[in-house]
């Protein structure tokens, strides 16, 4: 989804997970450390219109050319480094790439740069979960519902999160219940609602 330059990571209900190195847990611990590629930039002059400007660029291209999209956003945050959404579509492109330590940092600039937007929030969320960090994750699910009420994409996300980590208590799971429903109800694909449905068939046996 894009608008205004800014992309969320849409979620595919049959997404499986990357396997991942031991290299990165190892490394994920810097992710929360405060530690950044752009703290030597800190104190550099900011232009956002500029950065603006670049990001609304490289959204238009994101999918189509990825590389190109790279380089527009890293101009942008050379021109702002406190432009919260070319970090999150940067955030973006480490991600599709696998890139979860990278993805991580981003989202986590644009989590603390954009307070008001449930986006990094739920891109944070599905990178700590391909990291198998499930309790991280289903807990930055929960703060993007938190500025986002009822948004169907995450509360499909978290849902398929917590049945993935937890199978056997997420099933009795009060809230689980109420998601599979609502999910019955108006998930965004025919494919997510009858994922839905199936569980919840399988709660009344």
């Amino acid at each position: 989804m894009k608008r205004n330059g800014f992309v969320t990571h849409s979620w595919n209900a049959m997404w499986a997970a990357a396997a991942l190195s031991l290299l990165l847990g190892a490394a994920w611990g810097c992710a929360s450390s405060g530690r950044s590629p752009y703290t030597a930039s800190a104190d550099s002059p900011r232009n956002p219109l500029e950065a603006q400007r670049l990001t609304q660029e490289a959204a238009a291209i994101l999918d189509s050319n990825p590389g190109k999209a790279e380089r527009l956003l890293r101009e942008a945050l050379a021109a702002d480094l406190f432009h919260g959404p070319a970090h999150n579509n940067l955030g973006v492109i480490h991600l599709s790439r696998g890139e979860l330590y990278s993805a991580a940092q981003e989202f986590e600039w644009a989590r603390q740069l954009l307070p008001g937007l449930a986006d990094p929030r739920f891109n944070l969320a599905m990178t700590l979960e391909r990291v198998g960090r499930f309790d991280d994750a289903i807990d930055e699910y929960r703060s993007a519902l938190e500025v986002y009420p009822g948004h169907i994409q995450t509360v499909q996300a978290m849902t398929r999160c917590q049945l993935r980590h937890d199978a056997a208590n997420a099933a009795e799971d009060v809230e689980v219940a109420g998601n599979l429903r609502e999910i019955a109800l108006r998930g965004d694909s025919e494919e997510w609602r009858e994922w839905a449905q199936a569980r919840l068939s399988h709660r009344s046996d």
